[in-house]
């Protein structure tokens, strides 16, 4: 056999599906955006935990509430904003309402938590990154309301980029509006449990996410006011990289605890039964 001859050897193609793309899932390898490490999706189970840090990716409400509980009643489903004047506006509503099957960016209801009767309240990052908008606002004051009237506590879990800007000043006003039914709520001597999660930002933590009797936190969660980049070009600094994670918070007297997530539902249950053992004392 001649090794160096000049015949042309040709190599079989490799006949490809066209449709394979099509076949493979989407987010089937994932990234962490606190550690970085590269994750099989199936690796976080039904938590949504990171293995190597125990950041929780971010969930949509129904997602909590199935894993928190399977006795739940929707308050308020239909409530939606009918004055949509900011242009393209509407359209981005239809789109997130389709997306979390929610009127608005929080679902608020009643739940039982092992054999605890609460007011729970789950803002959404998905609907509009979360932002405070009018309905978001006047759905969590009802709920409060409503915990009073029953004697309930609230349970509120945050997420949140701040107040909505298509909806100006109105969205503003529904920081004063909570707070207000937050207040009364607690005048009553029922008790109220946030829960910051990733990201609770701008008006949100500046006013009801700051309020509750007790505060816990994700680990890792981003949780301020004002964004790290807008702190940094106005004091001429550069911020550590933990500025504004839960942890740091914590460290700095903000949070009372951060709890892992498969272990949140438990101790939410723990602090609730206390509670009441302490009134019936």
């Amino acid at each position: 056999m001649d090794l160096f001859n000049n015949t042309t050897v040709s190599t079989p193609k490799i006949k490809r599906d066209a449709n394979l793309n099509d076949r493979i899932p989407d987010g089937l390898f994932l990234a962490c955006p606190y550690c970085g490490a590269q994750l099989y999706s199936k690796q976080l189970g039904d938590h949504r935990v990171c293995p190597a840090c125990g950041y929780g990716f971010r969930l949509q409400a129904r997602e909590r509430v199935a894993l928190m509980t399977t006795d739940f009643e929707e308050l308020d489903a239909d409530l939606k904003l009918a004055d949509t004047d900011f242009p393209g506006y509407a359209g981005k509503l239809e789109r997130a309402q389709q997306q979390t099957e929610l009127g608005d960016s929080v679902l608020t209801g009643i739940a039982t938590l092992e054999d605890q009767k609460v007011a729970l309240g789950i803002m959404d990052s998905y609907f509009i990154m979360g932002s405070l908008g009018t309905i978001t606002g006047e759905k969590i004051t009802r709920l409060f309301e409503h915990a009073t009237a029953a004697k309930l506590p609230v349970i509120l879990y945050t997420a949140s980029g701040g107040a909505r800007m298509q909806e100006g000043i109105h969205s503003l006003m529904q920081m004063a509006k909570v707070s207000a039914a937050v207040a009364a709520h607690q005048e009553a001597g029922l008790p109220y449990i946030v829960i910051l999660t990733d990201p609770t930002m701008g008006g949100v933590t500046a006013s009801f996410a700051m309020q509750g009797d007790i505060t816990l936190a994700e680990p890792h969660a981003l949780v301020g006011f004002a964004g790290k980049r807008v702190i940094e070009q106005t004091i001429h600094e550069k911020l550590p990289k933990e500025f504004q994670r839960a942890e740091t918070v914590l460290e700095n007297g903000f949070i009372d605890a951060i709890v892992q997530r498969p272990a949140m539902t438990a101790t939410l249950a723990q602090l609730v039964r206390f509670h009441q053992t302490q009134e019936v004392k």
